[in-house]
């Protein structure tokens, strides 16, 4: 298990686990961040990730990634 922040680019990876304050981790699950749902990520910006989730692209920073274990 690591972090999302650490996946390579390209490659489709499954959620284990959500981490973070009880706020922090209520607004990733209603991006899309659910433990077994499918994530890839897109590219890196300066340490930013776009991240392709139920469909969606959505842009995180590398904190927030860092809480979303794959």
């Amino acid at each position: 298990m690591m972090p999302l922040s650490y996946a390579t680019v390209g490659e489709e990876n499954i959620v284990k686990r959500v981490g973070g304050s009880p706020n922090v981790k209520k607004h990733l699950e209603n991006l899309g961040f659910v433990t077994g749902g499918k994530v890839c990520v897109v590219s890196v910006l300066g340490g930013n990730l776009i991240v392709k989730v139920k469909e969606s692209r959505i842009a995180i920073s590398e904190e927030m990634a860092r809480k979303i274990m794959i």
